[in-house]
C-alpha cells in the first residue's frame, strides 16, 4: 500500500513555479526524504500534500484518501511536525498535548491514556507539569515530535526537525525517528542536513527550482553522481596549487572559499604531491550525499 502518491503536481505564484510536475510514492514504513537548497520548493510540497495549498494541477493520495478534496479526513491519520515549533508557551507540557489531542475528536479520557507514554517517549517524563518556559530548545522539539503522535498516525510529516539544535540532542531526535521506523509507521522528512538523510533515510530525491532533480538510495545517488573519493585542499596558496597542479591530477576541481575540492577514482598520485607540499593542508575521504547535493544544485549561497 503506498501512504503517499504524488502525481504531475504543480503550483505557481504568479509567475513563479514553485513545483513543478513531481511525483512521489512513499511506501509503509519507510523514511523518505526530500532534500534541497532554500526556495526549492520543498515546504510547498509538504503543505500541497496536507492538502493546506491548493494545487494548480496532479493528484494527491494520502493514505489512500484524495487530497485536498478530503483532506480533513486523512489529516486525522497524520502528524506534522513543523519547521517552527508552535507550541503554547501558556501551557504545561501535558496540557500541550491534551488540547492537541482534540483536534482529533480524542475524548480527555483517551488522550489522559496516551500522554505516559509520549513523555516517555520525548524524554520528557518527569517534566509534564512543567511549563514551556522551563524547557530547553531541544525539549522543546521533542515535545512537537511527541505531539505529533497524539492521534497514533500513519504517516508523520517532518520539515526539517532537527534545525537550531544541538549535536546531543539531534541524535536522540534521530534514535526515536528510528523507533518509530521500527513501529511501521512512514515518515516523509526535509532537511539541510545530510548526515541526517544519510543515516535515516531509505531513499531520497532532490529538489531544486520545484523539479526533482536526482533520487535513489543514498548510495546510490553517491555512486551515480559523484567521484568516489574526495581530496578537500585548503592553506596559502590552495588556490594557485589548483591552477598548476589540482586540474592535472584531478578528474574535477571545485573551489569553495579557500579549499578546493578534488574528486578522483584513485587519489594516490594526488597525496603524494600534496605531502611534499608543507605550505598546503588537506583531508582525504569518501565521497557523501553533500558532495552529492552540491553537485546538484551549485555552491552558490540561497537565500
Amino acid at each position: 500500500m503506498s501512504h503517499l502518491r504524488v502525481r504531475a503536481l504543480r503550483k505557481s505564484y504568479g509567475a513563479n513555479v514553485v513545483v513543478n510536475g513531481i511525483d512521489l510514492d512513499l511506501a509503509r514504513g519507510e523514511c523518505f526524504g526530500l532534500l534541497g537548497p532554500n526556495g526549492a520548493g520543498k515546504t510547498t510540497t509538504l503543505r500541497l500534500c496536507l492538502g493546506l495549498t491548493e494545487p494548480d494541477s496532479g493528484e494527491i493520495s494520502v493514505l489512500d484518501v484524495p487530497v485536498p478534496q478530503e483532506a480533513r479526513r486523512a489529516r486525522a491519520r497524520i502528524g506534522v511536525v513543523p519547521q517552527m515549533d508552535n507550541l503554547d508557551p501558556d501551557f504545561t507540557i501535558r496540557e500541550n498535548l491534551q488540547v492537541y489531542g482534540r483536534y482529533f475528536d480524542l475524548s480527555a479520557a483517551e488522550v489522559n491514556a496516551r500522554i505516559p507514554a509520549l513523555l516517555e517517549f520525548a524524554g520528557l517524563a518527569n517534566r509534564g507539569d512543567d511549563n514551556l518556559r522551563a524547557l530547553s530548545g531541544g525539549m522543546k522539539r521533542r515535545l512537537t515530535l511527541a505531539r505529533a503522535l497524539i492521534n497514533d498516525p500513519d504517516l508523520i510529516f517532518l520539515d526539517e526537525p532537527t534545525t537550531g539544535l544541538d549535536p546531543q540532542a539531534r541524535h536522540l531526535i534521530w534514535q526515536r525517528l528510528r523507533q518509530l521506523l521500527a513501529q511501521g509507521k512512514t515518515i516523509f522528512l526535509t532537511t539541510h542536513f545530510m548526515d541526517e538523510a544519510e543515516r535515516l533515510c531509505s531513499r531520497l530525491a532532490v529538489m531544486d527550482h520545484g523539479r526533482m532533480i536526482a533520487s535513489g538510495t543514498p548510495r546510490e545517488l553517491v555512486e551515480r553522481h559523484i567521484e568516489p573519493q574526495v581530496v578537500e585542499v585548503f592553506g596559502d596558496g590552495a588556490g594557485a596549487w589548483a591552477k598548476e597542479q589540482g586540474t592535472r591530477l584531478a578528474e574535477r576541481c571545485e573551489t569553495a572559499g579557500e579549499t578546493v575540492f578534488c574528486y578522483v577514482h584513485d587519489a594516490a598520485a594526488l597525496i603524494d604531491d600534496l605531502a611534499a607540499r608543507a605550505e598546503l593542508r588537506y583531508v582525504h575521504r569518501p565521497a557523501n550525499l553533500e558532495d552529492v547535493f552540491l553537485r546538484l544544485t551549485g555552491r552558490d549561497l540561497r537565500d
